[in-house]
């Protein structure tokens, strides 16, 4: 089977979770041939096995951001992508726009919206030029009208002409993927399945190769992007109307997601809720959690007695939306009750410029509560709260962290699907957690929950543990044949394997040129094992009697 991959800012130019799990699923599925479509800058890329290859990369990044080398802005290329338009295909784009923008700022304009981008993708693939069409007075026009039109919007009615602006810029930057030379039977055309890493921007192409060649698409979403777009502080300087048209658009582009997606994948039932919420048919959705490498936490998970009894870990990124304030002050309380107690903080290192501001006030603020503290009049004091860094000498490896301590604790305001809650299951340790995205779900009755914003309830569940050593060893044990039987990568593959057959299977038969007489090999002559490669090796077709 012919697998299009499509990545946004990952797989395999970037590092992260999903650039990881992009990489296991190829590599896992090597009876598969995988075509990368990547969007987003490229790099040099991590070494790719046999059966997979970049087949197109577009750096979608700025607003004035050149075709890459092995993709365009349209078939026509760059130079056709900044042609004027002539008076028919400048009414084509005006009425395309004008139906889309509708569809952005009616209450039922799901359908507008649809017929409007469809349109603007089939003006780009034919005649080019769209983004420079998207940054023109018409483009505005369409959208300023559309805001005045009766049933508008409230948020959208009150948008003025610096909005209109703005938006149009924002537009073009989300639709670019409408303008690539991916949609051809040498590109997307010839792949059996188009398989999303991801919905949004990303899911476009996806989008246009069922539309022009009928390719089924499915869609893995571990973080739902209308969430993050609805959760980021970059916009937090927009007008609220920006903001509202700005929350259509990716409303609107995740509702038509899911609406034309074969199968949507989320890796919990948290993104599950989401994805209905835009609207997804609950037939078409099917929860697949993320297979994460239990291998490199068995020595630990295997050892009950390792770890001081009287030692919390905290492990992540440190960013406001964890809470670590709340949990110095949970700690606080636990300290005054259990005056032995102690808490390492294992911090992500930070990539992004300016992320150390939160971690210095945590540590002013640990300094404040817990006076350094000395055995005698000749001794130097310490705190019993430790910030580390993973990769340092006090933490080399996440196993080191999860191993130095008996109770591992999760203070977050907001989560996805928290990934240290899975590491420390497989380290068979105890979790506090509280009540947020995924969290209950991962860990089943293995953990103690408590709601957010509760540091007294952080505390008391801790010190129940941490008073309990059976109570603890026993759902540190339960926590860990928990995460061995959810979330391995064994079972993820598993999961994609039979979903990649079973789309196929529903799929319509596309002969191109060149595929010789249908119903050559038999689907057995395409199972891993010796017996089937033999047959197709003697020509048979079919395995030896």
């Amino acid at each position: 089977m012919r697998i299009g991959l499509l990545t946004e800012g990952g797989y395999p130019y970037a590092t992260g979770e999903s650039g990881r799990w992009c990489e296991r699923l190829v590599r896992g599925l090597g009876q598969h041939r995988f075509d990368l479509y990547v969007l987003g800058p490229a790099g040099t890329p991590r070494p790719l096995p046999p059966h997979a290859r970049v087949a197109r990369t577009a750096d979608l990044g700025g607003p004035d951001a050149p075709p890459a080398a092995s993709g365009a802005w349209s078939p026509r290329g760059p130079r056709a992508a900044r042609r004027a338009y002539g008076r028919h295909e400048r009414r084509r784009f005006t009425e395309a726009c004008h139906r889309l923008a509708t569809g952005l700022c009616a209450e039922d304009g799901e359908a507008p919206f649809a017929e409007g981008l469809y349109a603007l993708a089939e003006l780009a693939r034919e005649r080019g030029g769209l983004p420079g069409a998207l940054r023109s007075d018409d483009a505005v026009r369409a959208l300023e009208a559309a805001c005045r039109a009766p049933g508008a919007r409230r948020g959208a009615a009150a948008a003025g002409l610096p909005d209109h602006l703005a938006f149009a810029e924002h537009l073009e930057r989300a639709l670019r993927p409408l303008s690539l030379d991916w949609y051809g039977d040498d590109a997307l055309g010839a792949a059996d399945l188009c398989h999303a890493a991801a919905g949004g921007t990303t899911a476009l192409p996806g989008l246009l190769a069922k539309r022009f060649f009928g390719t089924p698409l499915l869609v893995t979403e571990y973080g739902v992007p209308l969430r993050a777009h609805y959760l980021s502080a970059a916009g937090a300087d927009r007008s609220a109307p920006l903001r509202a048209l700005l929350a259509a658009l990716h409303g609107r582009l995740a509702g038509e997601t899911y609406r034309q997606a074969a199968l949507l994948t989320p890796g919990n039932a948290h993104a599950r809720r989401w994805q209905e919420k835009c609207g997804a048919d609950r037939a078409r959705i099917r929860t697949v959690h993320p297979g994460m490498a239990a291998e490199r936490f068995a020595e630990v998970g295997e050892d009950e007695e390792s770890g001081d009894p009287a030692t919390l870990v905290w492990v992540g990124r440190v960013e406001p939306a964890k809470d670590l304030i709340g949990l110095l002050h949970a700690f606080a309380e636990i300290r005054a009750r259990q005056p032995d107690a102690r808490l390492r903080i294992v911090a992500v290192p930070e990539r992004e410029p300016g992320g150390g501001a939160y971690l210095t006030y945590c540590k002013g603020l640990a300094a404040q509560l817990f006076p350094d503290e000395a055995p005698g009049a000749h001794a130097v004091g310490e705190n019993p709260v430790a910030f580390e860094e993973l990769g340092g000498p006090e933490a080399p490896t996440l196993e080191d962290a999860y191993a130095s301590g008996a109770l591992v604790v999760m203070s977050s305001l907001v989560e996805g699907f928290p990934a240290s809650l899975v590491e420390a299951m497989f380290c068979a340790r105890a979790t506090v957690s509280t009540d947020v995205g995924a969290v209950v779900e991962i860990i089943g009755g293995t953990g103690l929950v408590v709601p957010p914003r509760n540091p007294r309830a952080l505390a008391d569940a801790c010190l129940a543990l941490l008073r309990d050593p059976e109570r603890r060893h026993r759902l540190g044990a339960a926590a860990r044949a928990r995460a061995l039987e959810l979330f391995t990568v064994e079972q993820n593959l598993a999961a994609f394997r039979g979903i990649y057959l079973e789309l196929l299977s529903h799929a319509p038969v596309r002969h191109r040129p060149g595929d010789g007489v249908p119903f050559a090999h038999p689907a057995e002559a395409h199972v891993p094992g010796s017996w089937a490669h033999k047959a197709v090796a003697a020509g048979t077709g079919a395995p030896d009697a």
